[in-house]
């Protein structure tokens, strides 16, 4: 067939390639690295969920879901919001289950933004956030956050905003940097957003994943923000499972009624099996509110054997990622460097230069301790040798 320039398919997201996270665990297969690049845990989940799924098979659970999540799951979700943040959404219109967070963000833009919609995102920040934008014709605005410690610059937030801005999307805990919202954050944008007809996407993935005494800070708490916001929420995250894919998103019933609409067409209804375990799984609040300290051992674990190395590590504060600085050992780029250590030290890591639009390279790299205590002393062993 002879294929003339006409022929070829315009690409509707000519600037997305192959991710830096397909790259490098690549890469780390390829020269047998440990893979501390991207972030899920190398160990198993609780074997009484994985007996819960197994059970729900058995118990003949495998036909479509309702379109929202059953109701069992989604009574329990209600109550653990209420639980965590004194908030309780009501089950049958603010809450949907989604096929993970990843979806759950892609129907909650796709909800809001048309044609035109400018869409500011706070820059270092996950990869998903504007291929979404950029697919719903939307165009998104990128503020960065302060390259001293990640925090948001309210005055440059607001000298954003345009009479076309549509939504804001945070992300706390923050992947990949580790910061934490404060109070005092939410009450800023509370103020920043009053009487403006602008949309909040809380990205809270890692909500449980928060250290140091730290209280989470959900947009959930916050009533008047909660009033404009979709809060995205990730079970992966929680109960070790990211490849289980499920997630759900709390919104006000009229912005749910409208994610309902996206979501219908967009997988209709979730892994029936694994709804009916997390429904009974979440009856018991103990592995999810054992789950800061149980990260936090693994952070100070990670932190306390990279002193053994040349790198500085920053301040995390949330999530299972830290941020290591390496710029005083080269003056590599960070993809560069990112690379040399997969090929030649055998650790992977992510260059934080792939969650910037600019590619701004501060000579970070992030590390994943989301591992064994054998992998995590595997890796430094080989770090120790730079």
């Amino acid at each position: 067939m002879n294929h003339t320039q006409s022929n070829i398919l315009p690409s509707k997201l000519p600037n997305v390639g192959t991710t830096i996270f397909t790259v490098m665990s690549k890469l780390a297969q390829e020269h047998k690295a440990i893979n501390l690049g991207q972030g899920f845990p190398d160990f198993n989940a609780s074997p009484d969920i994985i007996q819960l799924v197994t059970k729900a098979m058995q118990d003949g659970y495998n036909q479509y879901a309702p379109m929202p999540g059953t109701i069992e799951l989604r009574e329990q979700i209600a109550i653990k919001t209420e639980r965590m943040y004194g908030y309780a959404p009501n089950p049958d219109t603010e809450i949907t289950v989604t096929s993970g967070a990843t979806e759950a963000l892609y129907a909650a833009i796709s909800a809001i933004v048309s044609p035109g919609d400018e869409v500011i995102v706070l820059e270092p920040c996950y990869d998903s956030y504007v291929p979404a934008i950029e697919l719903n014709g939307g165009i998104p605005v990128y503020v960065s956050l302060s390259s001293d410690d990640f925090s948001i610059n309210f005055s440059q937030l607001q000298s954003a905003i345009t009479s076309r801005t549509r939504a804001i999307i945070i992300n706390t805990p923050h992947n990949p940097t580790g910061t934490t919202l404060t109070q005092k954050d939410l009450q800023f944008l509370a103020i920043l957003l009053r009487d403006r007809n602008i949309y909040l996407i809380s990205d809270e993935v890692y909500e449980h994943i928060i250290f140091d005494g730290q209280q989470h800070q959900s947009v959930l708490r916050h009533a008047e923000l909660r009033e404009r916001s979709f809060v995205i929420s990730s079970f992966g995250k929680t109960y070790h499972v990211t490849g289980w894919k499920l997630g759900y998103c709390i919104a006000p019933r009229e912005l749910s009624t409208e994610f309902r609409k996206v979501h219908q067409y967009l997988t209709f209804s979730s892994f029936t099996p694994l709804q009916i375990a997390l429904a009974e799984y979440l009856r018991n609040p103990e592995p999810y509110e054992s789950l800061p300290q149980f990260y936090q051992q693994k952070r100070d674990f990670f932190v306390n054997l990279m002193q053994q190395t040349r790198f500085s590590l920053l301040p995390s504060r949330g999530s299972y990622f830290v941020l290591a600085s390496y710029g005083h050992i080269t003056d590599e780029s960070d993809t560069d460097y990112a690379i040399r250590l997969t090929k030649e030290i055998g650790v992977a890591t992510i260059p934080l230069s792939v969650f910037y639009s600019n590619k701004t390279d501060n000579k970070l790299l992030r590390f994943c301790f989301a591992k064994k205590e054998e992998t995590l002393e595997r890796a430094v062993e080989r770090l120790m040798k730079i």
